[in-house]
């Protein structure tokens, strides 16, 4: 949730920013169209840049996920077969206690 309210803000100041920048610009309507250009492919590049990390942050909690679900399968395995074996202990040898 805190990433969605920086990225809205980061939106919400380039355009601000693009605003401003029109009204008060000493620059000429091309220098200027040129300079939005630029910005707006800035922002681009920020989306796209934070898209890669969130992707990567959930590729690698997603495989550290499935590994503690295997570690959890191998030790419920481990303890059923403990368990199975215990039980043919005791039934063919009932006299071991």
């Amino acid at each position: 949730m805190d990433d969605d309210n920086r990225l809205s803000y980061f939106f919400l100041g380039l355009g601000l920013g693009v605003a401003v920048g029109v009204l008060f610009a000493p620059k000429s309507g091309a220098e200027t169209r040129e300079f939005i250009r630029a910005k707006a492919g800035e922002g681009v590049d920020f989306v796209k840049q934070r898209g890669d990390e969130f992707r990567s942050s959930a590729a690698d909690t997603i495989d550290r996920s499935k590994e503690a679900l295997r570690r959890q399968k191998d030790s419920l395995s481990a303890a059923m077969d403990a368990g199975k074996q215990a039980y043919r202990d005791a039934v063919n040898n009932p006299t071991a206690d």
